[in-house]
């Protein structure tokens, strides 16, 4: 899990240096994010994982399709549910992710049954 993050990282900071031709500072994008550039920094070196919203803000700050933030091997699968994501607001995220988690409760018992 860590690797995407850093790719994620990598991602951001790649764009942030290519953003107009000449680049954008940390502090520059922690305005437009409406965050502090600690956090950009963060984001950058997999400290802090950026959440589904903050990719979302990134993609379209840059301009590009928040599939760039993830490896190729899974970017159809996780581009088409991060955009489904974009618009929803933080309350329909926060009971989404929720219901992500028990599916994942429930497949992890039921893969752990058929280990017995």
């Amino acid at each position: 899990m860590s690797d995407l993050y850093e790719n994620i990282g990598q991602r951001i900071k790649e764009l942030r240096g290519k953003y107009g031709g000449k680049g954008l500072s940390q502090e520059d994008l922690a305005k437009e994010m409406k965050t502090t550039a600690n956090t950009i920094s963060r984001w950058e070196s997999a400290i802090y994982k950026p959440s589904a919203m903050d990719l979302h803000k990134l993609a379209k700050f840059f301009g590009v399709n928040i599939s760039v933030f993830f490896p190729a091997m899974e970017t159809t699968r996780l581009a088409a549910l991060m955009s489904a994501l974009g618009e929803l607001g933080q309350k329909d995220i926060d009971e989404l992710t929720e219901y992500a988690q028990f599916r994942k409760a429930r497949q992890a018992l039921k893969s752990a049954k058929r280990k017995k």
